[in-house]
């Protein structure tokens, strides 16, 4: 005789948080907050753009990447890093 396992609302919920805990840690998805933000530090734009430290700082220094610097801390706009990305993106399927 087979043994049937029922699958519960609650372990699809469960199941669910737990993929997106793992996404997030992933940084595959950003949550609402963060995908919101009109200003971003340094550190999540080279998370961002899979940079380092000095690749940000040539794209500061030839103009690519536009900035404002307060104390210490440069931030950038989210809105300049999404059109940095969609200005260098590459072409789709090849015809």
């Amino acid at each position: 005789m087979a043994i049937v396992d029922f699958i519960t609302r609650e372990d699809l919920d469960r199941f669910k948080q737990e993929l997106f805990a793992e996404l997030k840690k992933l940084g595959h998805i950003n949550t609402p907050d963060e995908a919101a933000k009109k200003w971003l530090k340094g550190a999540e734009v080279r998370k961002m753009l899979k940079i380092s430290h000095g690749t940000l700082q040539k794209l500061r220094i030839n103009g690519t990447i536009k900035f404002t610097k307060v104390d210490t801390l440069y931030y950038y706009k989210n809105e300049d890093i999404e059109k940095l990305l969609e200005k260098n993106q590459q072409g789709g399927w090849a015809q």
